[in-house]
């Protein structure tokens, strides 16, 4: 994991990451960043929000990517048939020995 440096920071760097992390992960406005974090007690303007993620954004999504847990290296096809209609259809979907 890379180190990020936060200095010069007015925030601490709790707070960029969950907001950097609240638009990257959900589908939300820089606005809508700014809201919540007003709710929770924090001033910071949406212009706020947006340069934080500009600055810091790709190394916190390579971090987060970093620490997700590998998947296993053995796979099997799971398959289930449906009615839909009277009509049969397959469904496939790829899954790790982990389920």
């Amino acid at each position: 994991m890379k180190s990020i440096s936060f200095k010069r920071h007015r925030f601490p760097p709790s707070v960029i990451v969950h907001a950097v992390w609240l638009y990257a992960r959900f589908t939300l406005s820089f606005r809508d960043v700014e809201e919540m974090l007003a709710e929770r007690g924090v001033d910071a303007s949406n212009e706020t929000v947006r340069r934080w993620f500009l600055k810091f954004g790709r190394l916190i999504a390579s971090n987060l990517r970093q620490s997700r847990p590998q998947p296993s290296p053995r796979w099997h096809l799971d398959e289930m048939v449906i009615k839909i209609r009277g009509r049969k259809h397959w469904l496939w979907r790829a899954v790790d020995d982990e389920g």
